[in-house]
Parts: C-alpha cells; structure tokens; sequence
C-alpha cells in the first residue's frame, strides 16, 4: 500500500473491534456492535493521515484501538516494526512513551482536581523521566511550546477557556517526546475563531519535533488544511483512500462524493452552480450491518451485486484505494 516500507511508522492490516452485546440475568451474548469491520491502511512518517466520515463511523473507535485503549477484535497493528497486539502490558506501556492521544473534549479529558502543572508533569512521574525540579523545569517549558504563560502551571482547568484546555491537553501529549500522536477530534468542542489557532500549533509542532499524526475529524474543510492523505470511513470500513488534493477534486467513491458536495465553497457564483447530493435514508446500525457494500442501502448507484459480495479495498489509481464495485465509472 505504500511506496517504501522503511517509510511506514504505522501499519494497520484487518482491524476490527466489537463490543459484545449482553441481555438476561445470566448475561448472554445475543450481538456485537460492529464498530470497526476489517480496515487496513499505513501512514507514513511525518505525515498527518485525515480519518472523515460521519458520527458514529468508527473513527474515534479506530484511535483508541490502534493505542490498545481498547483490545483489538482481531488484526494486526504494527508500530515501528513491533506489533501492538501481542504486547503484554509492561511492554505495552513503555511503547506508550512514543504514542499519545489528544482528546476531543477539552472539558472532560483534564482531571479537575489536578493543577496544570500536575496534568503536564504526570506522564513524566509515571515513566520516571523526571522528578522533582526537573518536572517543574519541564512544564514549564512545555507550556511555553503550547503558547501559554507558565506561570499557569499552578492554576486548574476550570480557570481556563476551551481553547486553552486544548493546549495544556497538547502539552501533556507533548511530554514523553513521542512520534505519533492521534488527534481525536482535537478542534470539534472549540469554537470556530479558536479552531485554526490549534490547528496552525498543530502544524507548527509537527514541523519542530517531527510528528506523525492521525487526525479524526467530520470537518472536511479543516481535514484537507491539515492532511497530506484522507481515509473516507463508513460504518465501520474505509471506503476511499487517497492523496488529499485527489480525493477532493476527483472522489471515487459515492459516499464521498456525498461528503465533499456537502462543502461549501467561498465563491457565491460557483457555489450557485455547485450540485449538491443528498443521502436518502439513514445509517443502518452497526449491530447488523447491510450484507455486501455496507453503504448500498444509500448508494444511488447500487445494484445486486452490492449485496452479494463486500467490495475489495483496491487500487485504481497509484495511492488511491477504493471499495466500490463500480468506481472505474467516475475514472
């Protein structure tokens, strides 16, 4: 899927994560929710990887997974050439220094109770990478990295607006120096003047310490600012994968068609002109999912075959990867 191994920081084959659903007094399983259903994708060094599609798709489910916040159904899922899924848990947890998460909600990821200097200076104590001043040395200038005062570090989070919490949240994600950071949604609870100040950060600390990222988000416009490649994602599968610049000017596959003619454009004559497509009907739920092409029961395309077989992940042009049967007619 890539052009250089050596290139690939994250390897991700076949993963799938279900939660099993329990009904009676003897707690039997009757179901599984099929959050995640069998992805594959890489990314690469340095790159930020954009994850889009609806609430409820799997993306956020994904994140957690590929740092073992939740044990994998099945896959593989390998990380500087280590797989994470056959990690015990010690091991799990030194590796955990070169991978973070950044969290969607900046009001709910920070404990109250902590000061910023002990949210910051945590994950410090519990690796044994300082102690004492050093820590103190440390949050201090890890705020300065984040664009905040240092002598913040004796406030708590209440004192804070969402934009800040966001970046003591970076911060503390900063801290163990890792290559990987998954960016959950990191600008979703801001408000919009906020939103391209933490993205720029974003930005700016990927260039400074080398960064990898993934970054999850419904906001396509922000998602093509700030990624190199898009993995389009529907209820539980990615159904299109692509160079950022390919996938919004040519998208293979008709969801994502959907997604992007949703987008407004800033030019009131062609925004007159633009053809927007509409969905019809609504996500089918992830305890049964359609048999075939998950998306074939909204697809304005669709034919038997859809529901008879699941459509190959495939490469129809040099990066870019659809699942659809019928996508060599949007060639």
């Amino acid at each position: 899927m890539a052009s250089s191994e050596n290139n690939i920081l994250l390897k991700v084959e076949d993963l799938k994560m279900h939660f099993p659903i329990y009904k009676g007094l003897i707690r039997r399983q009757v179901g599984a929710v099929h959050a995640v259903d069998g992805i594959s994708f890489d990314v690469m060094r340095g790159e930020t990887l954009g994850l889009v599609g609806e609430s409820g798709c799997g993306k956020s489910t994904t994140g957690r997974a590929i740092l073992q916040l939740y044990k994998p159904t099945a896959g593989k899922i390998v990380f500087d050439g280590t797989n994470l899924v056959s990690l015990k848990s010690e091991d799990m947890r030194l590796m955990r220094r070169k991978m973070q998460m950044i969290f969607q909600d900046p009001y709910a990821s920070l404990n109250p109770r902590m000061t910023v200097g002990e949210i910051v200076g945590e994950p410090l104590l519990v690796h044994n990478i300082a102690s004492g001043r050093e820590v103190d040395e440390q949050v201090a200038h890890l705020l300065e990295i984040v664009k905040l005062n240092p002598s913040f570090s004796t406030r708590y989070p209440h004192e804070f607006s969402g934009g800040q919490r966001q970046r003591i949240g970076i911060a503390r994600s900063l801290a163990l120096h890792p290559s990987f950071i998954v960016c959950d949604e990191p600008i979703s609870a801001l408000d919009v003047s906020i939103q391209a100040q933490v993205v720029n950060l974003l930005e700016e600390l990927q260039e400074q310490f080398n960064l990898t990222y993934l970054f999850i988000a419904h906001d396509l416009s922000m998602v093509r600012h700030i990624s190199n490649r898009i993995a389009v994602m529907y209820l539980g599968v990615i159904v299109e994968l692509a160079d950022r610049d390919t996938l919004y000017e040519k998208p293979l596959h008709p969801y994502s068609q959907a997604l992007l003619s949703a987008v407004p454009i800033p030019d009131p004559f062609a925004e007159s002109k633009h053809k927007r497509t509409i969905l019809q009907g609504d996500v089918p739920s992830p305890v049964n999912p359609p048999s075939g092409c998950r998306f074939r029961t909204r697809c304005p395309i669709a034919e038997s075959v859809c529901a008879e077989s699941r459509p190959e992940f495939r490469e129809l042009n040099p990066g870019h990867f659809v699942a659809c049967h019928f996508a060599d007619r949007f060639l």
